[in-house]
């Protein structure tokens, strides 16, 4: 296939181009940054990925190299785990709903057109509670990421009325060599780790891996459209996430992060760790995916050994 591919420099996109182009798959990256991406995916390394510049958010002449391409997967958006100023929280709606909506644009326009788009969410989309239980059938939350995640959610919808597939994926909390995980590690190494708030706060998530066998496996399988959680089948409270990390690198999980520490860090957005919420991927695991981490322990033992 040929799949052009936004946000393919982060967490999860580098892992996705490096196995569709160890499968000899065609990647088009689409990048703001080409040096960077050139950093990234070396021509020596990555012989099937093309460069190409773009403007997120604004038309332009990148949209027409969509022609020609089978898939795209759209991955980009600014950063949730910064400090929330209101300039950031204006970044963080519009990379997803302008740009998912040129994305959109560029699709339909395209002749032929792509036969799939797999577009990015967020469990955010359900908003955050201590004791509700989310799957794909569960109602929005209102809160700013619920309401970025509708309307990220909608512009992707859209390339429905271009006759084009469509899957959302709703990603947890990724975990990897790099990410969420790398700021969690340190603390625990130097024996002042533990779990962050009240600890009885929901913790949803993914393997990097799984998450991109799942991305794959949606372009791959024509029969799968719609939304699915693209969480593992066992989400943890944030005492059993800091117990286990704990235990897998020998180290003490005792010295709990206050909440007010990372209020001070990251403003309002502390409030997707402080909050959290349990998303199960009821949707996910009917079409069949099976999952190569589906416990915590064993995500973190695979992750922990690559480091």
């Amino acid at each position: 296939m040929k799949i052009a591919i936004t946000g393919a420099t982060g967490f999860v996109g580098t892992r996705l181009v490096e196995k569709l182009n160890a499968e000899g798959h065609q990647i088009l990256v689409f990048t703001r940054n080409p040096e960077r991406a050139r950093r990234v995916f070396p021509a020596s390394a990555f012989p099937n990925v093309e460069i190409a510049a773009y403007t997120p958010i604004q038309s332009g002449d990148w949209q027409q190299k969509v022609v020609g391409c089978d898939a795209v997967v759209n991955l980009a958006g600014e950063p949730i785990s910064e400090r929330w100023s209101p300039e950031h929280k204006k970044a963080i709606l519009e990379s997803r709903q302008l740009g998912t909506r040129k994305i959109v644009e560029a699709i339909a326009q395209a002749e032929p057109k792509p036969k799939a788009l797999v577009n990015a969410s967020a469990i955010g989309y359900y908003g955050t509670s201590e004791t509700a239980t989310f799957d794909e059938n569960s109602p929005p939350g209102n809160d700013f990421l619920a309401q970025v995640c509708q309307a990220w959610e909608a512009e992707a919808s859209k390339v429905i009325e271009a006759g084009v597939r469509l899957v959302i994926l709703r990603f947890g909390i990724v975990l990897g060599n790099g990410g969420a995980l790398a700021r969690m590690i340190p603390p625990f190494k130097l024996f002042a780790g533990g779990p962050i708030g009240s600890g009885r706060q929901w913790f949803s998530w993914i393997h990097r891996d799984d998450l991109v066998n799942l991305i794959i496996e949606a372009l791959k399988r024509p029969e799968i459209e719609g939304t699915f959680n693209a969480t593992a089948p066992n989400p943890v409270r944030m005492s059993q996430l800091s117990q286990t990390l704990g235990e897998v690198i020998h180290r003490p999980s005792w010295l709990p992060v206050p909440d007010f520490a990372l209020e001070l860090l990251l403003g309002e957005g502390s409030k997707v760790v402080l909050e959290g919420q349990q998303v199960l991927p009821k949707a996910t695991e009917a079409i069949g995916f099976q999952y190569r981490y589906s416990t915590l322990k064993s995500a973190l033992v695979d992750i922990i050994s690559q480091m």
